[in-house]
């Protein structure tokens, strides 16, 4: 772990965020597909996830470039992190976490979340808050957050197809 450095996000690291996301996510959003309702799954997924995935993270790393960090070792990005800060809550939030495979369970996430946590700090901030999903695809990354001393506040959220 010590041979990655956390520094904020460079357009020349675009390419390999939106790659690495997508890497990290295809083992989550395979599971994902068949555990929610297909008409849920299929509303928010019209031309499939990766497709919604790659469009979230580069308008992400567009439009809020100041909001993201990558561990990086020389010129490979390891992972990233993207917060955002909710002052009407004194909160702060880890939007976005992703980890490439090739470097998940090696601490890559906890420097992240660490590194995320004290920038909500020295923002003033109470809290942090960081969201996922109860299927198991995201089952490793609730284990994560629960190891980095996040709690859970169970929320229902229901569908129904009209």
């Amino acid at each position: 772990m010590s041979d990655l450095d956390i520094i904020p996000y460079a357009p020349d690291f675009r390419r390999q965020a939106v790659r690495l996301a997508i890497a990290a996510w295809k083992p989550v959003f395979a599971k994902t597909q068949n555990e929610v309702p297909h008409f849920v799954f299929d509303a928010f997924y019209p031309e499939g996830w990766e497709a919604r995935q790659i469009a979230e993270v580069e308008s992400l790393l567009d439009t809020e470039p100041e909001t993201v960090w990558l561990a990086a070792q020389e010129n490979t990005v390891a992972g990233f992190v993207g917060i955002r800060i909710h002052p009407e809550d004194q909160m702060g939030e880890i939007h976005i976490l992703a980890v490439s495979p090739d470097r998940q369970r090696q601490g890559v996430a906890r420097k992240l979340a660490a590194f995320a946590e004290n920038e909500i700090r020295e923002r003033g901030m109470k809290m942090v808050m960081v969201e996922t999903v109860g299927d198991t695809g995201h089952e490793p990354a609730r284990r994560a957050y629960e190891a980095f001393g996040y709690r859970q506040w169970p929320v229902a959220r229901y569908f129904k197809p009209l």
